[in-house]
């Protein structure tokens, strides 16, 4: 291999549960190898729009659901950490659009029909790797609870209306902060590592669970420098979304579902 080449090896049917081609691992993509995925996901999104709005429509009204029941029933001191657990689990609700953006590239229909109806190619193990990703975001909101009481004690939540005030005019707010950050960051680093491609590449191949997560991890650690670009991209705007009051996952979720495809297309390229 020269210096030039940018694969690594190939995923063939000796992977996982079997599939008829393989694919061509790649490696050192470009460090902001994310704004071409992002405009490519733009291009899926304009093309029968009607249904990434609707797609992104349905996660807005999913998300506001679960926002209001999380207050309705007194849970709402794990409303900030179930923010940041939705997006260990947004790669696996995105799954439809993937198969927009699969269905855009093969050159077939696009409905709202087949995105809600996809089938994967790895069949029941999708679920398995999304019910691994929602025991994660369990053990996340458990960690999140007990630094809250490392540092505040066994007390009653202040509530919304206060807690900011807590977190930011105190010391043991700015440490919490500080430190809850850290361990959040190891969840969320770990969370984007197995799913980001392995959810994509279980609805486009016959694999296993573990095969593809693990796969995924590979690909992010041989390509981290566009991959940590990617992810700060994502959160910036995943952070706009909060600022509009969720509004913008109307948009923004389909937009990086579409984006998404296009950088595990980037990362895992089909033989011919």
């Amino acid at each position: 291999m020269n210096d030039t080449d940018h694969s690594y090896g190939l995923l063939s049917e000796t992977s996982g549960i079997g599939e008829t081609r393989d694919l061509r691992l790649q490696r050192n993509l470009p460090v902001f190898e994310g704004v071409r995925w992002l405009r490519a996901g733009w291009s899926d999104y304009r093309t029968a729009p009607f249904s990434s709005i609707a797609y992104g429509a349905g996660v807005f009204v999913l998300s506001v659901a679960f926002i209001w029941t999380l207050i309705a029933f007194g849970r709402d001191y794990i409303l900030l950490p179930a923010l940041g657990g939705f997006l260990i689990v947004a790669p696996f609700l995105a799954i439809g659009l993937y198969e927009k953006s699969r269905a855009i590239e093969e050159g077939r229909a696009v409905t709202l029909g087949n995105m809600l109806s996809v089938r994967p190619a790895a069949g029941a193990q999708i679920f398995f790797a999304g019910l691994l990703l929602m025991l994660l975001v369990l053990l996340w909101n458990r960690a999140a609870v007990l630094i809250w009481a490392l540092f505040f004690g066994v007390t009653a939540f202040p509530g919304l209306d206060h807690v900011l005030g807590l977190l930011f005019s105190t010391a043991y707010g700015w440490t919490m902060i500080l430190i809850g950050s850290a361990i959040g960051g190891l969840f969320a680093a770990f969370a984007f590592a197995v799913s980001v491609f392995s959810v994509p590449m279980m609805l486009d191949r016959r694999i296993d669970a573990p095969t593809a997560m693990g796969m995924s991890m590979k690909l992010v650690w041989n390509n981290l420098a566009p991959m940590i670009a990617w992810g700060a991209m994502v959160m910036a705007l995943f952070a706009l979304c909060v600022a509009t009051g969720l509004l913008g996952m109307i948009v923004i979720f389909p937009l990086l579902g579409h984006a998404t495809w296009h950088a595990y297309r980037a990362v895992a390229v089909p033989e011919a």
